[in-house]
């Protein structure tokens, strides 16, 4: 088992911004109703907290995409910046 990093940074009520060693994502939700977006797609997630029980689905951005390394990463980082910006802005 190798090591692993996760770290989350919570942004505003219920928007947080998810590092690790892979791509960043942001998160809109509560606990038991979340949606993830990333440069890959969006992650839409339901669960009954407390119980294991929970659903989630994965849309990508373009039916059968490929992984488009750094350029893409790159694209998406900026793209969050950008709306973190928008955010702290309208507070």
């Amino acid at each position: 088992m190798g090591w692993r990093f996760r770290k989350s940074v919570r942004l505003l009520p219920g928007i947080s911004l998810n590092l690790g060693m892979g791509r960043p994502s942001l998160s809109f939700g509560r606990r038991g109703a979340r949606v993830t977006v990333d440069e890959e797609g969006v992650r839409t997630s339901l669960g009954v907290p407390g119980t294991g029980v929970s659903w989630s689905t994965r849309s990508a951005w373009k039916s059968g995409q490929r992984r488009q390394g750094g350029a893409m990463r790159l694209t998406f980082v900026l793209l969050a910046l950008a709306v973190l910006a928008w955010l702290s802005a309208s507070r």
